[in-house]
């Protein structure tokens, strides 16, 4: 986390163009293996953090063996904590109508100094984009946080990047329910023993679809003979 924070800091000092970075997970690595479009943008995101435990497990086979889980659900207040020390703007993107609102006014109350400049529930869709740009333009946003779920919220970033005014955009999937308080998530016991996954499948069993491919990447990873 300590590193990813450095890494984000440098990118929002650095006002050149907008960084996209995406929370991997092993779903992300099954899905560019057909998704060609969703693999470019994980290609040349300018950064990828291990979201998921799965990748956590295949980098540190694959000898990266420091390797830590960066959560998108942890990485969400660390970044409101270094907007406030710093004076950065807040723009939320995504998720249900009124989540995002929820999300913000929490994020505000828990962290002193934070500036909210905005949050729009929007779409993923193309037809919505002028509307989403002009707010976030209007916002003078510096921190756009994106919530659609992957690979909605990875291929939008990347669609707007050259039309976002913002030097750093994020991908945080299902972080503003948790900040909201519409999905409770796994107490920290089960987070660290690695199985936050097994508590959000009981909890949203729709999931489960979206998991099955969970054995095959487990398969893919073992005859790596780079483990």
């Amino acid at each position: 986390m300590a590193g990813a924070l450095e890494r984000i800091e440098r990118f929002l000092e650095d006002r050149g163009r907008t960084r996209l970075i995406a929370t991997v997970n092993p779903e992300f690595v099954m899905r560019a293996q057909s998704d060609q479009p969703f693999r470019r943008v994980l290609e040349t995101a300018d950064l990828c953090l291990a979201d998921g435990i799965g990748v956590v497990w295949a980098m540190r086979r694959q000898g990266c063996r420091d390797q830590q889980r960066v959560a998108g659900s942890d990485l969400v207040p660390a970044l409101a904590n270094l907007c406030a020390r710093r004076g950065w703007r807040l723009f939320l993107l995504g998720a249900q109508p009124g989540v995002a609102d929820e999300a913000g006014a929490r994020l505000q109350a828990r962290v002193p100094g934070l500036q909210v400049v905005g949050c729009h529930a929007g779409s993923p869709g193309e037809e919505d984009d002028d509307d989403s740009l002009l707010r976030i333009e209007s916002s003078g946003a510096d921190l756009l946080l994106v919530a659609y779920g992957h690979p909605r919220q990875e291929l939008w970033i990347d669609r707007n990047r050259e039309r976002l005014s913002v030097p750093v955009a994020v991908g945080v999937g299902g972080a503003f329910d948790f900040l909201a308080g519409r999905v409770r998530r796994a107490p920290p016991l089960i987070r660290g023993a690695h199985l936050e996954w097994l508590w959000r499948l009981a909890q949203e069993p729709w999931r489960a679809r979206r998991m099955a491919v969970l054995p095959t990447y487990a398969l893919a990873v073992l005859r790596d003979r780079r483990g």
